[in-house]
Order: structure tokens, then C-alpha cells, then sequence
């Protein structure tokens, strides 16, 4: 079988154009990503289209960012940042018209307990569903029982999980992290990127480390329910896109081709709309 993949986490930034706060913490990751050095990163990998995932700027540079992805021929949709915390369905309204817009996004993570639940982020969940725009999860695995309860209270909506929950995989901890993701998948109306793992675990990782954790995602939602992502260029941090490229091969070996067509290839297209 020819593999054809979209990788459906993928970010590209440029500090001298727009501000990323989260980066002056970051040096490694503070220069310019961009589709050059993403061409020379997924060499040998079979990528024929990307989702761009909104990077944290500045809110008020959101449409700059939008314009910035729209102008990358690779990139098939974007998840694009909406302040739904602040204004509740009103902030889908600042969203550029952009027939690439597929979905949101605002970070759980790092946000105080109830940050998901207040009644402006509700609704504006909900509005997106309205719209037929996803919602992309990024939560850490200490705040996937407040995730849960979000689904539960947007049941219209659809929900993609980044990086199966940020588990603690450096501290070996994996059973409430797994109870609270078979309860999360145990909703229809959700799924989950097989992305992020080598950020959460330690570095070097080894597949013995790293396998428990991706298996208990394909437990919990099965292939019709993962997608591939590589959380490029954060995954830097660690290691390289053609490891992890390589990891999640190992991990589908023994899947069919039609199982490993819908994880690298036809859930994405499905939840995002390409």
C-alpha cells in the first residue's frame, strides 16, 4: 500500500513576525519554523497535507496567524485560536473568513480548575459545534476529569484531543491517566491524536517507556478514532519528526491497511473536514 499521511498537528512560527510569550522561555524553540525547515524535517516521511494547530500568540495577532498558515499550500485546515474564556461565543465572530478554518482551539493547560467549565467556554464551545468547527483539546492528564465533564456538557460538539492527555510519562504514572481516557473515549462524539508523547516522557526516550501509553490510547478509541500528529517542531525538544514517524510504524505494525489508511490519513480528513 502507497501511505499517504496527514500529519494533523503541525505548527509554524516566526518570532519576527508575530510574538509567541511562551517561547522566551523555550530557546531552543525561539527562531523561525516554517515550511522549509518542516520539508527538511518529514524527509522520508509520506506527509501530503498538514493541519496547522494555533501556537499561543498574542490574541490580538490571531488573524495574522491565520493568514500566515492560509499562505502554506501543505497546510489543508487550521485549528485556529478563539478567546472563548473571555467572550464567550462572541470571540468565533473575530475568526478571519477563511475556508481553511476547521476548528479551535484555547489551552486548558496551565489554566486554574473550573478554567473549562465557566459558563462563557461552554457556550462558546457549543457555538462552534453550531458552526461545524471542532474543538482541540489541549489539557493535561491532571485535568482530563474536567475535560470529560466539558464533554458531557457539549454533547453536539465535536472534540479532538491533543496529545492523548499529556500523560506523566516521566514518572512512570499511568493508571488514573488511563481510566480518565477510557471514560473520556467512552463518549461518541470524540477522538485523539496519537502526538505528543516523546515531549511527556524522558529523553531519550525508549519504546519500552513510550508503548503503554500508546497502546492505551488504541485500546480506548480503537484506529477509526486516532489520528496521527507529530506536534512539530515542540517534539524538538526531544527528538526528531522521523523518530516519532517511526515509533507510530512500529505501533501499527500488525494493523491492516485499511486501519493504518485511517489513522495516518482518512480520521483526519473525516473529523477535519479536508
Amino acid at each position: 500500500m502507497r501511505e499517504s499521511v496527514v500529519d494533523a498537528h503541525v505548527h509554524f512560527w516566526d518570532p519576527s513576525v508575530l510574538r509567541y510569550p511562551w517561547l522566551d522561555a523555550l530557546p531552543d524553540l525561539r527562531r523561525a519554523f516554517g515550511p522549509r525547515e518542516y520539508a527538511e524535517a518529514a524527509v522520508g516521511v509520506p506527509v501530503r497535507r498538514a493541519v496547522f494547530v494555533e501556537c499561543n500568540c498574542r490574541p490580538e495577532q490571531n488573524a495574522g496567524e491565520v493568514r500566515f498558515a492560509e499562505r502554506v499550500p501543505l497546510v489543508a485546515a487550521i485549528v485556529a485560536f478563539a478567546d472563548i474564556a473571555a467572550l464567550g461565543p462572541a470571540a468565533l465572530d473575530t475568526l478571519p473568513d477563511s475556508p481553511r478554518v476547521k476548528g479551535i482551539r484555547q489551552n486548558i493547560q496551565g489554566q486554574p480548575p473550573g478554567f473549562s467549565l465557566a459558563p462563557p467556554f461552554v457556550d462558546g464551545v457549543r457555538e462552534a459545534a453550531r458552526r461545524g468547527l471542532t474543538f482541540d483539546l489541549c489539557a493535561t492528564h491532571d485535568q482530563l476529569g474536567e475535560v470529560i465533564e466539558l464533554v458531557r456538557l457539549c454533547p453536539d460538539a465535536r472534540f479532538v484531543l491533543d496529545h492523548c492527555g499529556k500523560p506523566a510519562i516521566r514518572d512512570g504514572a499511568i493508571a488514573t491517566w488511563a481510566r480518565h481516557l477510557a471514560m473520556f473515549a467512552a463518549h461518541d462524539n470524540v477522538c485523539c491524536k496519537l502526538s505528543g508523547l516523546l515531549t511527556e516522557a524522558s529523553s531519550p526516550s525508549t519504546d519500552e517507556q513510550l508503548k503503554p501509553y500508546a497502546e492505551q490510547v488504541i485500546a480506548a478509541f480503537g484506529p477509526s478514532r486516532v489520528i496521527y500528529g507529530s506536534d512539530w517542531p515542540v517534539l524538538t525538544l526531544a527528538g526528531t519528526l522521523a523518530d516519532w514517524y517511526a515509533f507510530t510504524r512500529r505501533v501499527t505494525a500488525t494493523w491492516s491497511d485499511a486501519e493504518r489508511s485511517a489513522f495516518y490519513e482518512d480520521n483526519a480528513v473525516r473529523v477535519y473536514g479536508l
